[in-house]
């Protein structure tokens, strides 16, 4: 299956061949950084958690480097915490509350995660995380801090709360998400490598997080319901269910999919906000850092949409896809090539007969002209599948 997905996207294999030739894996790039005793190891959990972000993250300049691993690794700690179910609700929400105070208690651990917890470790061994912490710039510390107060308060309401209206449904992913957004802007403003204005415009901030958020969540969908939990709001799930198991009964699967078109739509309404976002970004590491998510994320929710497969199971765009991303990933302009050719897809897949036809049109059709506006040839070029040979060789 692998070698026939190569065989009908060879553009895909010659960008993951120049990536293997460009990009040394996560762990190599470890040994070459000149980085050692706590710091080493908070990379080797950063590797451990996430070898996509450990890739990016450390690409960025050093003047962040270090700061962003740390700023993953203390939200990556908060999120283990929310995620485990063994942790009894009033502990839970005592540690989600105060875990910005414990980034200043030297040695502090947590070795109450349940057994199937897979960051566990990291936590066992968070104090090697506060010292570094503890080394990083004040202003650095004071983002980090604050961000993870307001995480952590927002995560400990949600322990009893449910998403039912749109409003829960965009504070939740605020929470999540958004704040992850506000916390990076300002850390990129302070550094001094952006324009202080990026860590003030937090609301286009907010919505880089809410669309990566709500594209996860949609995604995510049989997943979650299997495990017991849906963080699609309630407003939107029952007007096609009855109850969040029947969202992914094959028996009604018409309702299923109409649900699912109505959350691709919620999230594609900040693409406007992503464009301005990353328009905004200069430092290039910076902005492949803040753009590759998005690329991603662009890609998945055309995938998503109107797709019955997420109802399931876990759908991922391919890895050959995604690395072809990563490589085109590197101006404001080759990025909304990107978004332009999703876009195409999207407007391809959406079928008159969608009682969210004429919404998707509309997203869609402004996004592509706000695009081939700026773009200095206009409109991109739509290469189609016959043409891809010629592509890898011109």
């Amino acid at each position: 299956m692998a070698f026939l997905d190569w065989a009908l996207h060879p553009t895909e294999l010659w960008a993951a061949f120049w990536y293997v030739m460009r990009h040394a894996p996560p762990d190599e790039k470890t040994n070459k950084l000149q980085v050692s005793g706590d710091m080493r190891r908070c990379y080797d959990f950063l590797e451990m958690t996430s070898r996509s972000f450990a890739a990016v993250i450390q690409e960025l300049n050093p003047k962040l480097r270090d700061g962003i691993c740390l700023f993953y690794l203390i939200l990556r700690g908060l999120d283990t915490v929310e995620d485990d179910m063994t942790i009894p609700g009033a502990k839970k929400r005592q540690v989600l509350d105060t875990f910005h105070e414990v980034l200043y208690e030297k040695g502090w651990t947590f070795k109450e995660s349940g057994p199937d917890e897979k960051d566990a470790l990291l936590l066992v061994e968070f104090d090697v995380v506060i010292n570094e912490f503890m080394r990083l710039p004040d202003e650095y510390q004071e983002v980090i801090a604050d961000i993870t107060k307001r995480m952590g308060a927002g995560m400990a309401k949600y322990t009893r709360a449910r998403v039912h209206t749109l409003e829960d449904y965009n504070e939740y992913c605020h929470y999540v998400a958004g704040l992850v957004g506000h916390g990076l802007s300002r850390l990129f403003a302070v550094s001094g490598l952006e324009d202080k204005s990026v860590g003030e415009k937090l609301e286009l901030a907010n919505s880089m997080g809410l669309f990566l958020q709500k594209t996860n969540i949609t995604r995510d969908i049989n997943e979650d319901v299997l495990d017991g939990r849906c963080f699609w709001p309630k407003d939107i799930w029952t007007k096609y269910a009855e109850n969040e198991e029947e969202l992914i009964s094959k028996q009604a699967r018409v309702k299923g999919i109409e649900a699912l078109n109505e959350m691709c739509v919620n999230a594609l309404e900040h693409i406007p906000d992503v464009m301005e976002y990353l328009n905004q970004i200069h430092e290039p590491s910076v902005f492949k850092f803040c753009a590759i998510p998005q690329a991603m994320a662009i890609a998945t929710i055309a995938l998503c949409y109107n797709n019955s497969n997420v109802l399931d199971g876990n759908v991922k765009i391919r890895k050959g896809e995604a690395l072809k991303l990563i490589s085109q990933s590197t101006t404001i302009d080759s990025v909304k090539g990107i978004f332009y050719r999703y876009l195409v897809q999207l407007e391809r897949k959406n079928d008159p007969s969608n009682p969210f036809y004429a919404q998707v049109h509309k997203i869609v059709d402004k996004a592509k002209k706000d695009i081939a506006n700026t773009l200095p040839g206009g409109a991109p070029v739509d290469f189609s599948k016959e043409y891809a040979l010629i592509a890898i060789f011109f």
